[in-house]
């Protein structure tokens, strides 16, 4: 690895031309995949990822350059490089670097690359013959588990220098149930920032279980007829709407270029009065957190909305320059070959008051949705569109028969306005989320919700 003064030098040379920012980001990441399919062991990569990206913000641009030689006149070179695309002034940049401590600490129990690969094969196993005792009509089932230890040093021209260490583990099963050429699929997933003590903390044989039932049940299920209607979403469907609906529009970089329905709105009342969204990077175990982002600020617990007024967008350190503000600890980046862009970490909408058996009953007739699938919005205009993975009627105020084929439609302000009833449970689900061609580990958070009048897709 780089010696500490070395970083010094570096960030000195990339802005020896000038330039409003500078930062280094060292790499070294040891990742595994395991990937099972028809009862057996595919796929076990694992390797090595190193490398260095150095980057020069002047006049709200970037210059970015990475390279996986560590050599000395290599990283010299690079360094030199970003020179060129600078147009400004030689700057001299007096500049001492001093190591901090991040504030945010998560405890590793169990290492998983201190973890024999026998063991998480055994997991798989175990997973695997869980969802396939489910029911006759299992077809297939894929199970695949990973890990990574990413170590990570960072320096920047405002004189931080830190080290971190991320670690997240993931487990996920897909299932396909198969009756009279009717095809159903299952999907459950477990992971966040923490080592293999997350399966003895939580059941895989639960997680194969719930995959494999939920492809069962659907096969049985009806199509929904369309229309509007009231839903429900209980907290365990997780919070992608949230993340959908609201979060990219919530990102610094997407707002500040007018590609937002949330652009120009600080202050400004965008959701129902007992609407409050955080995205929170601080929190033990779950996949978006980070002691530290990608640029060296430290992670934050960030209220984007409070009682229904949009009063925080999330930054990176490019954006937050731009609009004369401070970082909210949301840079993040794929890789060392990636630049750092605003991205969400947990994104979640507070809990409320009401008890969540209260809101059903008091629906009458309309949707519930136990999981959501995936989505699509426009953030320019708001406008989504989200898959039901699991939903049932409601009737009388009790859940009544399974549907499928089910979407919600409609427009996340709109929407965020509309929630009358929110309860007092909170349920996370986990993802990879893609921006830019980059995808970063997050997480979602919703309590049970209601949507008193929305569009339900299904048949006609």
């Amino acid at each position: 690895m780089l010696k500490e003064e070395f970083f010094d030098s570096l960030i000195k040379t990339a802005m020896s031309a000038g330039g409003d920012y500078g930062d280094i980001f060292l790499e070294d990441r040891t990742p595994l995949v395991i990937q099972m399919e028809d009862d057996k062991i595919e796929k076990i990569t694992t390797g090595i990822e190193r490398g260095v990206g150095i980057r020069i913000v002047y006049d709200n641009k970037t210059a970015y350059a990475y390279t996986n030689d560590l050599t000395r006149d290599t990283l010299i070179e690079t360094a030199r490089s970003l020179t060129r695309a600078v147009k400004a002034n030689a700057v001299s940049t007096p500049m001492n670097l001093e190591k901090i401590r991040p504030k945010t600490d998560f405890i590793i129990k169990q290492r998983p690359n201190n973890t024999p690969i026998a063991d998480k094969i055994r997991l798989i196993r175990i997973a695997n013959q869980r969802a396939r005792a489910v029911d006759t009509r299992i077809r297939q089932v894929s199970v695949t588990y990973s890990d990574f230890v990413q170590l990570v040093t960072i320096a920047n021209s405002g004189g931080v220098l830190i080290e971190d260490e991320r670690v997240q583990t993931l487990m996920a099963v897909s299932v396909i149930a198969e009756e009279g050429g009717t095809i159903q699929t299952g999907y459950e997933a477990l992971g966040g920032f923490a080592g293999f003590e997350l399966f003895e903390e939580n059941s895989v044989e639960d997680l194969a279980a719930r995959a494999a039932n939920r492809a069962i049940l659907m096969l049985g299920a009806r199509r929904i007829k369309g229309g509007r209607m009231p839903v429900v979403i209980a907290s365990e469907a997780g919070g992608t709407m949230i993340h959908e609906a609201i979060g990219h529009g919530l990102e610094a970089d997407l707002a500040g270029q007018g590609l937002s329905v949330y652009s120009n709105k600080l202050d400004a009342q965008v959701a129902s009065a007992s609407v409050t969204v955080i995205d929170d990077a601080t929190l033990p175990g779950k996949r978006g957190s980070y002691r530290v982002d990608d640029e060296g600020t430290a992670a934050q617990r960030n209220i984007l909305v409070a009682n229904g007024i949009l009063t925080a967008y999330m930054y990176d350190k490019l954006n937050a320059i731009k609009d004369g503000v401070s970082s909210s600890g949301n840079g993040r980046r794929e890789s060392y070959r990636s630049r750092p862009i605003p991205r969400m970490t947990n994104t979640f909408l507070a809990p409320g008051k009401v008890d969540p058996s209260e809101i059903l009953r008091t629906t009458g007739n309309g949707l519930f949705v136990k999981k959501m699938g995936g989505g699509q919005v426009n953030t320019v205009t708001g406008d989504f569109v989200f898959d039901v993975q699991e939903g049932y009627l409601i009737k009388n105020g009790q859940i009544s028969d399974p549907v499928k084929g089910a979407t919600l439609c409609g427009n996340g302000p709109e929407v965020l306005k509309a929630i009358d009833l929110i309860g007092t449970d909170m349920g996370f689900s986990i993802g990879t989320c893609g921006k830019d061609g980059q995808g970063v580990p997050v997480s979602d958070a919703l309590p049970t919700i209601r949507i008193p009048d929305i569009v339900v897709g299904g048949e006609v």
